[in-house]
């Protein structure tokens, strides 16, 4: 009977999840998939490594099937197709661990109530990432749960990188900046040595670039500096987050046309980023296809501001031996690779089109001062390593 960590990424009405096979000191990938419309068209698939489905179900518009409704189909879905795995522990993504937790832990109801604590720092995501540990925690108390958090990897930054010029009382309830994606940076640090070893050792930024996106300077697989701040909406704009914002914006949001918190929120979250500036999509694939200059205009300031914030975090490094581009759009968009490269040659990144069109993985010219990459990432294996060194005892 082969042992198995499970991976939970619950969303706002989504829950991914990964199953993972101990294979001697690594892991294999057994099955993966997501329940999401969970509150307008529910809809469950699994798949195998290969991609081979699984199961699948859908329950029809207007159905309600929730977090909880979602975790038992997940449940009963594996007890019937793993019937001859034992499941050892659950590994979960959870988007905030504040300045407490620097690295993952094992969730009981104390620490679960210390967690939520963080709700008001991302309410987008934490009581969401919370909701199947809270329910397990219920239902099947001795089965081992551990959070691993998007802000772990940035903790360790110089406090100058952390800091906003705000008053104390406000800066000591937590107002700082945290970084997010840390995962997925982690991941990258932890794999960077395989494809180079100088990079590596020394001064890399790494562009996490999906439908949320962020920048992270790290110096011997240390994070030093993240485009991401107090919250994920902060650095880059991303599919429908805004990105950097003048604080003005938002008291002339309130003053001149009337908006409440709630619809400043919406707003940055939800309505802003590429599809706000395109009024087309957030998706850069629908994007770079459309001929409509709004188009256009959206995928150039994404670029543009790229380009500036690999500027920024080159100064915090204090120079760049590589540069690395990860996640949905990261790993496959050339073009999109090519004019960041582009805009880079003055760090001295130059470019290959043949590897580039390739998809790598290394993407600059032989004799390149600086490096680029195309490195898949793997947040959900990461959750796997983490989940097991802590219910072995390896971390503590």
């Amino acid at each position: 009977m082969a042992n198995v960590i499970a991976v939970l990424n619950a969303g706002s009405s989504s829950l991914k999840f990964s199953i993972f096979a101990e294979s001697g000191s690594e892991f294999e990938l057994i099955v993966r998939g997501q329940a999401e419309g969970l509150s307008t068209a529910p809809r469950f698939v699994a798949k195998d490594a290969a991609g081979k489905v699984l199961g699948e179900k859908s329950w029809g518009d207007g159905n309600k099937l929730g977090h909880n409704g979602a975790l038992e189909h997940l449940v009963a879905f594996l007890r019937a197709e793993f019937a001859d795995h034992r499941l050892v522990g659950i590994g979960h993504r959870v988007v905030h661990g504040g300045s407490e937790f620097a690295q993952p832990v094992r969730v009981d109801a104390v620490i679960l109530s210390a967690l939520e604590k963080y709700i008001p720092l991302a309410p987008l995501h934490q009581p969401h990432n919370l909701a199947p540990i809270r329910t397990l925690l219920e239902r099947s108390p001795q089965l081992p749960q551990v959070a691993c958090f998007d802000t772990s990897f940035h903790s360790g930054a110089p406090p100058v990188s952390q800091a906003f010029a705000l008053p104390k009382a406000v800066t000591e309830r937590g107002v700082r900046r945290y970084g997010f994606h840390g995962l997925s940076y982690e991941y990258i640090a932890d794999v960077l040595p395989r494809f180079d070893e100088r990079a590596a050792r020394g001064k890399t930024v790494i562009l996490h670039l999906g439908n949320g996106s962020s920048m992270c300077a790290i110096a011997g697989g240390r994070s030093i500096a993240s485009t991401m701040g107090f919250t994920a909406a902060d650095g880059l704009p991303m599919g429908t987050r805004c990105g950097s914002l003048d604080p003005g914006v938002m008291l002339y949001l309130m003053d001149e046309l009337e908006m409440d918190a709630r619809a400043i929120e919406n707003l940055i979250y939800q309505q802003s980023g590429l599809l706000g500036m395109s009024g087309i999509s957030s998706d850069m694939r629908t994007l770079e296809a459309s001929q409509a200059p709004e188009a256009k205009g959206a995928v150039d300031v994404f670029i543009y501001r790229i380009g500036r914030e690999l500027g920024s975090l080159a100064a915090a490094l204090g120079g760049l031996d590589a540069i690395v581009f990860t996640a949905g759009i990261g790993e496959n968009s050339r073009a999109l690779r090519e004019r960041v490269c582009g805009v880079a040659a003055w760090l001295g990144v130059e470019f290959d089109t043949g590897a580039n069109a390739r998809n790598g993985p290394r993407i600059s010219a032989v004799g390149s001062r600086t490096s680029a990459w195309v490195i898949p990432t793997n947040e959900e294996l990461m959750i796997a390593r983490h989940t097991r060194r802590l219910l072995t005892g390896e971390l503590r």
